[in-house]
């Protein structure tokens, strides 16, 4: 299971994922340099339904190593609600960019649809490989006979 480049990819896209459960998502600051107001992931709920679904997701594709094309279904729909999540965050900081500052945790969608899409490239050439040692197979196979 981690032998494989993609398995890797997909562990660290599910902690960038994981470590938005804890992190802020903005701030507000006063005008001596204060936190006034910090704004979780986790305290609005659109975001934290996206979030258990969007780790459910990395879970069930990293763990289903042995059913590729699944896994590879399962990282593309985990890629594309990611990406939605990534959008929805880039409205919210054009809508308040004036009073909130966001924190390095809004981009962390970002990084994790990168090492999704490179996780479906890995189990997608995975797929191909064993498809075409199994015609190679069934061909020399059919020479013998």
């Amino acid at each position: 299971m981690w032998q494989r480049v993609q398995t890797l990819y997909l562990a660290i896209s599910t902690i960038l994922i994981g470590l938005m459960f804890f992190m802020a998502k903005a701030a507000v600051y006063g005008a001596d340099g204060s936190v006034v107001e910090q704004f979780k992931f986790t305290t609005y709920v659109p975001y934290m339904i996206l979030l258990v679904i969007i780790m459910v997701l990395n879970i069930l594709a990293l763990t289903t190593w042995n059913f590729r094309v699944f896994q590879m279904r399962t990282a593309t729909l985990t890629a594309i609600i990611t990406l939605a999540l990534q959008i929805w965050i880039v409205v919210d900081f054009i809508s308040t960019h004036d009073t909130m500052v966001f924190k390095i945790a809004a981009i962390f969608p970002l990084v994790a649809v990168i090492f999704d899409v490179l996780a479906v490239r890995g189990i997608f050439a995975d797929q191909m490989l064993v498809e075409s040692a199994y015609h190679l197979r069934k061909s020399r196979r059919e020479r013998r006979k």
